[in-house]
């Protein structure tokens, strides 16, 4: 594959097919320490063991302390020892599916290149924290591997789309399994030779840009200890494994976001009359017999006295700029910062986000119990929104998207 192309193939180290169910486990960064290690309990086999070591060692040791990084180390040797996992002779590409709700994505693992994540030819729409990126950069730099994949969308190819679909429906899974949660998940090696110079093929000369959707921090990561490492190697080349980040690949089309909700623990000061005051002077506001779900762009949901109110944004309130288009912006400028006076989402310690998964009960829930004082529901963000704020070199407000399903580690793990 001398074409330069945007993704490559890779040798996996793969899960024994009889265990792979029980190998694959939810990413590092959606669980708290104490559920990472019930999770994993009574489970050798779990990939936890290795993204989350923690769990193997003693309370008192710190989750970022440096035990924790060898512990991953000798746990995934002691799986490749005990033929838990095996690697792949030659580079493959892998297919990996997700079925939810009767809804099907089906991406391409693959290697992106850490040059066209520095150069922006993989962009990105979210700010990191360097905190979060120190853990990944250590769990890297120990272990040698990328365990984890990010999620990616590009711009949908239908000729992509055919091979995917031809080896799909031809081929057998090598693993298929239910995760407790209801996703499916399926599994496929491309093994031809020219399915694979192929598709390397149609991504350099049809793929223009990835767009990263989940795993903003581990792709910063990679890409962190790819200069490190290539600092510390008078031979660099730019081929070698660490130059690279582990991602699977989706048809933009295919992925789905999800609403990501805000629960507030005031009002900043306001009663509840002078709250919906403020909010009228900006929105049409409307009272419900029952629960509120936003149903389309501009609309929100407030929940606050036991009340849901439909409010819909006055035109006024938007512009055509990427970023003000949003109805996560519009609710950050005429609502969070002047009214609940909450200016920096990412740190202040009176707002919460709650994922769509848990759906309008739980921003109920939360109000109801006297723990937060209102809770405003919002209609998802779409995939040509984010592309387009990717594409301006913007980035989005804090926690704008949720992505379901999640990818599992485990998999199909990529060693350097």
């Amino acid at each position: 594959t001398e074409l330069m192309s945007i993704i490559k193939p890779f040798r996996a180290w793969r899960p024994r097919p009889d265990i792979a169910h029980l190998v694959a486990c939810r990413p590092y960064d959606v669980m708290n320490r104490a559920e990472a290690k019930a999770e994993a309990n009574g489970n050798p086999y779990s990939f936890l063991h290795v993204i989350r070591a923690e769990i193997d060692l003693s309370d008192e040791i710190n989750d970022y302390d440096e035990a924790v990084y060898q512990k991953a180390l000798s746990n995934f040797n002691r799986a490749v020892q005990n033929g838990e996992l095996w690697q792949e002779e030659s580079e493959k590409f892998y297919i990996y599916a997700q079925t939810w709700n009767g809804h099907r994505q089906t991406g391409i693992m693959a290697l992106l290149s850490t040059d066209d994540y520095l150069n922006d030819t993989i962009k990105k729409h979210e700010h990191t924290r360097p905190s979060k990126e120190l853990d990944r950069i250590k769990h890297m730099k120990h272990t040698h591997l990328h365990s984890e994949p990010i999620l990616t969308a590009y711009p949908q190819v239908s000729d992509i789309d055919a091979i995917v679909a031809q080896i799909t429906e031809q081929n057998a899974p090598d693993c298929d399994f239910t995760t407790t949660d209801g996703i499916q998940h399926t599994f496929w090696t491309i093994k031809n030779e020219k399915d694979i110079t192929r598709l390397c093929q149609l991504f350099a000369e049809k793929v223009p840009a990835i767009y990263i959707a989940d795993g903003h921090h581990r792709a910063a990561s990679s890409a962190k200890v790819s200069m490190s490492e290539k600092e510390n190697n008078p031979h660099h080349q730019g081929n070698e494994e660490y130059n690279y980040i582990l991602a699977v690949v989706f048809p933009d089309n295919q992925l789905k976001i999800i609403d990501y909700n805000r629960v507030i623990k005031d009002l900043n000061g306001h009663t509840e009359a002078e709250f919906l005051a403020a909010i009228a002077q900006k929105f049409d506001l409307t009272a419900q017999s029952g629960t509120y779900q936003p149903q389309q762009p501009r609309h929100f949901g407030i929940y606050i006295g036991g009340i849901w109110y439909k409010a819909v944004a006055k035109d006024q309130l938007y512009t055509d700029h990427p970023i003000n288009g949003l109805d996560v912006a519009v609710l950050s400028d005429q609502v969070l910062a002047p009214i609940l006076g909450i200016s920096d989402q990412r740190t202040d310690p009176r707002i919460d986000f709650v994922g769509g998964m848990r759906g309008m009960r739980e921003l109920e829930k939360r109000v109801d119990s006297g723990e937060m004082a209102v809770a405003i529901a919002i209609y998802p963000v779409s995939m040509a929104q984010l592309l387009r704020v990717a594409d301006s070199g913007e980035v989005m407000p804090p926690k704008s998207t949720w992505f379901e399903p999640k990818l599992r580690s485990g998999i199909a793990i990529h060693q350097f």
